[in-house]
């Protein structure tokens, strides 16, 4: 009883999984396991793991800091004062005492604990701040690369559907092909057509061979770059093209709209004014080195010294302090190192906002482009789709007319190719139509995983490109 039942239950696992293997890959689908597998954003990844890490040392600068130190070692001393003053219950006051200590080999301890609070520190205060400002930098640095991911990983997966088009057009232009090769030489066999339609019919077919060959390299390429990106076998990969009418997505907004967004929002913008910030805040930093700076400070400390001496085998000095005040630290020379160093920091913030503005400016460039070729592309996609409802209608036509023999072999093969053409195009450009719009979204600071599922609707519901 069990046995059959493991089998059945086995082999109802098995039909599940090669169900759901044979199934295409969606857009969202790639992109979770991008999120693992893409090495660019793995990298990213550790490097994001530090901007915690900063923030923690920005608020450790203001903390009590306390340290110990202790030393052991051979040492020798000796402590010698004459005309003392010396006083004592029974013995009354002496003048003119002398006193003396020798410890000539002996083991030395010093043991030394010391506390500091940083009261007033304009420097210190400047570092909190940079620190503050390169984690935040951290943190834009991350968005940046889970944006381009996304990016990158809808490229991949649009290059994979147009190459298993086009490779799936390339064979029904073949099989065609091959059929009207074969009915050519039959008729010219009949004496019905002349060679130059078998000839013509030959060389297309040599033609669209090799163009086969070079459509199913870069499917194995483009399978690779989707399979490298997502950690997925690249066997199992396939891909859907964009939806004729992607309504989500072609929500139309002015391009002064997108270059606002992208002014106030754009992650590379945003990292070039924090590192204006920093640059800054390393000029304050090297000004305020010449500043008096102000601690609260503790320290206790006690030193031993005992061993043989002039006076004894058992000399022993020991030393106990103790001491809790006000330290007060005021620069008076550095041999010219803080004013060089606050030149270099002035001509870097100077470097720091030319890069700012340049970033500014090609921003808005990309932003114009992508916008430009967002808003052509609907128009393209629009002409297109007419242009292939006419090349459907062109091939019925030259179809019929040649089998009724008003059109030559010749005039069929130019028809098909025309058609094929206007599918590929148009493949490509809806492509293009989604691929600006993802990119606009990322020069905006706005290509989030909400963005990403609305593109995910824009993919054909049914099967995939390469099983259509």
């Amino acid at each position: 009883m069990k046995t059959p039942l493991k089998k059945q239950l086995a082999a109802a696992l098995l039909l599940a999984w090669t169900a759901f293997s044979a199934q295409a890959l969606d857009l969202e689908q790639a992109w979770q396991a991008a999120q693992q597998h893409d090495p660019e954003l793995a990298v990213a990844r550790a490097a994001h793991a530090s901007a915690d890490p900063q923030r923690r040392q920005a608020a450790a600068l203001w903390r009590p800091g306390v340290q110990m130190s202790a030393t052991a070692g051979l040492a020798r001393g000796e402590t010698e004062m004459r005309n003392a003053q010396f006083s004592a219950p029974g013995m009354g006051t002496n003048r003119g005492v002398d006193f003396g200590t020798s410890v000539t080999s002996g083991a030395a301890t010093r043991l030394a604990v010391q506390a500091s609070q940083p009261l007033y520190h304009p420097e210190r205060r400047a570092q909190q701040q940079q620190l503050s400002l390169m984690a935040d930098m951290g943190e834009l640095q991350w968005q940046l690369a889970q944006q381009s991911a996304m990016l990158r990983t809808t490229q991949h997966y649009l290059n994979l559907a147009v190459a298993q088009e086009t490779l799936r057009v390339l064979e029904q232009q073949l099989q065609a092909v091959e059929k009207a090769s074969t009915e050519a030489q039959e008729r010219f066999e009949l004496g019905a057509a002349p060679i130059t339609a078998v000839h013509e019919a030959k060389a297309q077919l040599a033609q669209l061979q090799a163009q086969k060959v070079g459509a199913e390299t870069e499917l194995a390429i483009q399978r690779r770059a989707l399979a490298d990106a997502t950690g997925l076998s690249s066997a199992d990969l396939d891909a859907h093209l964009p939806k004729a009418h992607p309504q989500q997505l072609l929500q139309a907004q002015s391009l002064a709209h997108w270059q606002t967004l992208a002014e106030e929002a754009n992650p590379g913008i945003l990292l070039r004014q924090r590192a204006v910030e920093i640059a800054r805040a390393e000029v304050d930093k090297h000004r305020a080195s010449q500043s008096a700076t102000v601690e609260m400070v503790a320290v206790a400390e006690q030193e031993r010294l005992s061993g043989r001496g002039d006076y004894g085998s058992g000399a022993r000095n020991k030393n106990t302090n103790a001491m809790l005040g006000v330290q007060v630290t005021v620069p008076l020379y550095t041999g010219g190192w803080r004013s060089a160093k606050e030149a270099e920091s002035l001509a870097k913030l100077s470097e720091a906002e030319a890069t700012l503005d340049h970033t500014r400016q090609q921003v808005a460039q990309q932003v114009h482009a992508a916008w430009l070729g967002l808003d052509a592309g609907k128009g393209q996609v629009e002409a297109l789709e007419a242009a292939l409802k006419a090349s459907a209608l062109r091939q019925d036509a030259t179809h019929t007319g040649y089998e009724i023999g008003h059109r030559t072999l010749l005039d069929v093969l130019q028809a098909d190719t025309a058609h094929a053409a206007s599918r590929l195009a148009l493949a490509q450009a809806r492509s293009a139509v989604l691929m600006n719009h993802l990119q606009l979204a990322l020069l905006a600071g706005q290509l989030d995983e909400q963005v990403l599922a609305q593109a995910n609707t824009s993919l054909l519901d049914s099967t995939p490109s390469n099983q259509q």
